[in-house]
């Protein structure tokens, strides 16, 4: 089965994990979110791709998700040595691949043609895509204003109340060709249990992205997505929260309710802890399926994606002979 996953973030690179263990070489493709980049001392990060890179190619940090294990910090003690922020710190041996990156940009190559070469140099066998090559920037606004996702998500830890995100330069995005080519030819698209507004919500507000899913799904394509809030509680990260202050309910309900409101999904997979849940999700057009959701290890990374894969082939079979949920 060819599967797109739209995936950011830590819980983004889990199930991407998992479906690389079962998904044919060659069949994976994951779009990333591109909306939290930035520029650090010249050079350009982008901290949800790399995520999923490091995770997809066995050498992200263990403990924290993203970054490289046994990663030293040289570099960014002597920039703060020198009087310079740190913030953001950059490890020594992640430097590498943002030099390679800005190196390889400001010598005309497209960012979906960096990201191919990276995962090829790094032995990974997936397709990993940003959402789009154009520059998008995430800004959310606090009681002090706007500010860069990263001042927020970082610097600030999240603490500030979220009253209002944008995603400057979207209206200028277009999808890659690369993008475009997987989602046409995909027979399963999967949205990761990424933070639905900072994460899932900039690749969906790509122009031209919902209408390629929407025409996937009118092929028959199953949509099927999982919930990052178990128990209405964030699994990482401050999306309980934001749902909050931007008037959604912090639950699996509120994650499935912007989904549907973006006519993006034909089933939901909740936690068992949610199965209470599944009754009002149903309401909203979608199949639920439940299940455990937590993915604490590889083993568990697997035993989610091959859950999706099967409840997503199961809607396309029961669809293909006019069987609806």
């Amino acid at each position: 089965m060819r599967v797109v996953c739209l995936a950011g973030g830590v819980g983004g690179a889990k199930l991407a994990d998992g479906l690389q263990q079962i998904v044919a070489p060659g069949e994976l493709t994951v779009i990333v979110n591109t909306g939290d980049d930035l520029e650090r001392h010249g050079l350009t990060v982008c901290p949800d791709h790399d995520t999923v890179l490091y995770t997809l190619a066995g050498m992200a940090d263990p403990a924290q998700g993203w970054g490289i294990a046994d990663e030293t910090f040289e570099v960014a003690t002597r920039l703060a040595q020198l009087g310079e922020e740190t913030w953001f710190r950059l490890g020594d041996r992640d430097i590498a691949t943002h030099i390679f990156r800005t190196e390889r940009l400001r010598a005309g190559a497209r960012p979906t043609e960096v990201a191919l070469e990276l995962a090829a140099r790094l032995g990974v066998r997936t397709r990993i895509l940003p959402m789009t090559d154009a520059t998008v920037r995430t800004r959310v606004r606090t009681d002090a204003g706007w500010l860069d996702f990263q001042d927020y998500f970082v610097r600030l830890r999240q603490e500030p109340e979220v009253r209002e995100v944008r995603y400057e330069g979207i209206a200028g995005a277009t999808v890659a060709p690369e993008g475009r080519e997987a989602l046409r030819s995909a027979e399963a698209i999967v949205v990761a249990p990424s933070n639905p507004i900072v994460s899932i919500g900039p690749i969906l507000a790509v122009p031209g992205l919902l209408a390629e899913i929407a025409a996937a799904r009118g092929r028959g394509v199953p949509a099927i997505g999982v919930s990052g809030i178990v128990g209405g509680k964030a699994l990482r990260g401050p999306a309980d929260r934001m749902l909050a202050a931007l008037g959604d309910e912090p639950s699996a309900l509120g994650v499935a309710r912007r989904y549907a409101a973006a006519g993006l999904l034909d089933v939901f997979v909740i936690d068992r802890a949610d199965e209470a849940l599944g009754g009002a999700i149903r309401a909203l057009g979608l199949e639920v399926v439940v299940t455990d959701t937590i993915m604490n290890d590889a083993a568990s990374h697997a035993a989610l994606a091959r859950e999706m894969v099967s409840a997503a082939a199961a809607w396309a079979a029961r669809s293909s002979s006019g069987v609806r949920p």
